[in-house]
């Protein structure tokens, strides 16, 4: 059957570090060991003590009846650019029915995952993402990246092949967090004070990838990094943590500050789109995800980006002769397929479209 979809990108192949983690090891191997001035991973615990280390939480109930949760909105996005959000309306019981499902295709054995493998020339399906050289050091991470919105972009040798009890959580759950999404971004305009229609024509019917993340326990944790250190070029990512094992830190005023997850609430960051879009009163943030030696961490991740045809450039409320535009205009097809070209390095990719 010929594939639907579309291709964002490639990755070469590497080896499954779960599979690896299952060996009796006791040292990493070389392509997984971080260079020495990369920063630790591993963060001190004086220079927690001496950092606010709360991400705002935001109660999205709240964001319809009091201005004053708006403007913390507002702040959460401009000073952190990421924030928890509570009270988002997707029930527990569908939470708990796709974190379930996640946790039992990581159980499944490599052979079946391998059922949904990348195939060659495409990063959706299990792999791993941004493998650029042989010589590239790795992730100490899994992944299953799917195109879950709109439904005629999806793959029909991946969701619809996955078990029914997987693929009726995803369905269900991509829908629901597409809703919490676009109402989240339109609080973002109303607290940019940006017109309502130019968020809505972005946004309305785009694009949605999700990304399952599995990071095995590391026998030497210190010398490895579970995500590269990265700003993500969706519009907003909604991320679901399946456990309560920490691993997500994201980088304020130079300095990593661990993200302590507030159970089933959505950690919602802003994307490279969402920088461009605010002309830059919002900003991406870098984040990366660390490893402990004795817990295995499980996240899902879900990507709101705008719809591929879609111009992307400073919304034009928000430019005027005091803001000018800082940022060129581009297709969001293009700017993502940028993106997923080259291996992750910060904030990199969005340097070259400042004017």
């Amino acid at each position: 059957m010929e594939s639907k979809g579309i291709i964002l990108g490639v990755s070469l192949p590497v080896p499954s570090v779960q599979e690896l983690a299952k060996e009796p090891i006791t040292k990493v191997p070389p392509r997984y060991i971080r260079s020495a001035d990369q920063d630790s991973p591993i963060i001190s615990s004086t220079l927690c003590r001496s950092v606010p280390q709360l991400v705002p939480i935001i109660d999205m109930e709240c964001l319809s009846s009091h201005s004053s949760e708006v403007e913390k909105l507002h702040l959460a996005c401009r000073d952190w650019g990421f924030f928890q959000l509570i009270n988002h309306g997707v029930s527990c019981s569908l939470l708990e029915k796709v974190k379930e499902e996640t946790k039992e295709f990581f159980k499944l054995p490599l052979e079946e995952k391998n059922k949904y493998g990348q195939k060659p020339g495409d990063l959706e399906g299990f792999g791993q993402a941004f493998v650029v050289s042989e010589d590239q050091k790795l992730d100490w991470s899994d992944m299953l990246s799917i195109v879950t919105l709109p439904s005629h972009l999806r793959k029909p040798y991946l969701l619809p092949k996955l078990s029914h009890p997987f693929r009726d959580a995803i369905d269900e759950y991509s829908k629901e967090v597409d809703k919490v999404a676009l109402k989240t971004l339109m609080f973002m305009a109303k607290a940019l004070k940006m017109e309502d229609e130019e968020m809505k024509a972005l946004f309305s019917n785009g694009l949605q990838a999700m990304r399952m993340n599995y990071y095995p326990p590391c026998p030497q944790p210190e010398q490895v990094i579970g995500f590269t250190p990265h700003a993500d070029g969706s519009g907003i990512t909604l991320l679901l943590q399946v456990d309560q094992v920490q691993g997500l830190q994201i980088k304020k005023d130079g300095i990593w500050i661990p993200v302590i997850p507030h159970p089933n609430a959505f950690i919602v960051n802003i994307g490279d789109v969402i920088q461009i879009v605010s002309n830059g009163e919002y900003n991406s943030i870098e984040h990366r995800a660390v490893v402990n030696a004795e817990k295995e961490r499980i996240s899902i991740a879900t990507f709101v980006s705008p719809n591929l045809g879609a111009e992307i450039g400073p919304a034009r409320s928000l430019v005027t002769p005091e803001t000018p535009a800082r940022f060129t205009k581009i297709t969001f097809g293009d700017f993502l397929k940028n993106y997923m070209s080259k291996k992750l390095n910060g904030k990199s990719n969005i340097e070259q479209y400042y004017i």
